[in-house]
């Protein structure tokens, strides 16, 4: 039986792919791994081939053309054989003694018929060049080692949300959504963990770091560098995050201020990098997209902006810009992301 299907996703990764396939492969039985080679013009095709080749039972390694991340996890969503589907970043890698109690928990509740729409864990920023790492972790918020409802879940700070990298779906879940992200397009992990949660009912919640998120480098879609030159693909997972999942049809009080609080998490990321882009065009995208949010629904725009992340956003004129700048940094400091 396949428990878990650990998606892959891998372009141009050959530096970091070995270290990334290893702690999977160290996991114990249960687990799927299919590497997606999204058109590499570097070696990850061939060390794809090389681990389908020497673990014909546990790796499949599909090749593509370029798609780009959302088109290489759709691939692997297509291809999944697992009851639960995990995504795994090539140039990241998983603890593998937690990953073996994580599909130990999975195949308890395969067997005794406990439905799990989704599970969670702890993930780490490992940054490149720091010794101290901050982990992200939901104590406090969401009770741990328990099957519970949203009616459990508590109410998320400002600079906690729930990440690709601590997700875990149920196949399901992921099939009921309907989920087909769109192709050459960074950023897309926001639609990833959102479209799907107005069709969470069950959650569970293991407080052990299974996820090492590394980050620090230039060449990363998540620089600040990065992200400025790409903000419109930011301002397309944000748009499409708002006009996809209607947050304001949500019935599920908690469920709904969950779903409120990561829209106005992103798009106060798209806010604060345009605000760093400092141009006139930047400001008026900004203007242009809390205005369309208002324009969908002024409930959603209210309790988004009255929030404080959304307050200190839309601070007006240089000097609230230069405070919003500030503030970020300060989180930026605290929380340990590029």
């Amino acid at each position: 039986m396949t428990i878990l299907t650990v998606i892959v996703p891998s372009y141009n990764t050959q530096r970091y792919l070995g270290k990334c396939i290893d702690s999977l492969l160290e996991s114990g039985d249960g687990i799927e791994i299919l590497i997606v080679n999204d058109g590499s013009s570097d070696n990850t095709g061939v060390l794809a081939d090389q681990y389908a080749k020497l673990y014909p039972d546990k790796v499949r390694a599909i090749h593509q053309d370029n798609a780009g991340h959302g088109g290489a996890i759709n691939t692997g969503i297509e291809h999944a054989q697992g009851q639960y589907i995990k995504v795994l970043d090539s140039d990241d890698w998983v603890n593998s003694e937690v990953l073996k109690d994580v599909v130990h928990k999975l195949k308890y509740f395969i067997e005794n018929e406990e439905k799990v729409d989704m599970m969670l864990t702890d993930f780490v920023y490992d940054k490149i060049g720091e010794t101290k790492k901050k982990i992200m972790n939901y104590k406090g918020v969401i009770p741990k080692n328990k099957i519970i409802t949203w009616h459990d879940v508590g109410r998320f700070k400002a600079g906690k949300y729930i990440l690709m990298h601590s997700v875990i779906y149920s196949k399901q879940v992921l099939l009921e959504s309907e989920l087909v992200l769109p192709k050459h397009t960074f950023y897309v992990d926001n639609l990833f963990v959102y479209q799907p949660l107005p069709y969470v009912k069950t959650i569970y919640y293991m407080d052990r770091c299974l996820y090492h998120y590394l980050i620090g480098r230039d060449e990363q879609s998540v620089s600040e560098r990065n992200m400025m030159k790409r903000i419109d693909q930011q301002l397309r997972v944000n748009r499409i995050m708002l006009e996809e999942t209607d947050v304001s049809k949500i019935k599920d009080r908690r469920k709904k201020a969950y779903m409120l609080h990561y829209l106005t998490i992103v798009s106060t990321v798209s806010s604060i990098i345009l605000i760093k882009i400092d141009s006139a065009d930047a400001l008026d995208k900004k203007k242009a997209l809390w205005q369309s949010i208002k324009t969908y629904d002024w409930i959603v725009f209210m309790r988004m902006r009255t929030s404080l992340v959304g307050s200190l956003i839309n601070l007006p004129g240089i000097t609230g810009r230069k405070i919003s700048l500030f503030v970020y940094k300060k989180a930026q400091q605290h929380i340990g992301f590029n």
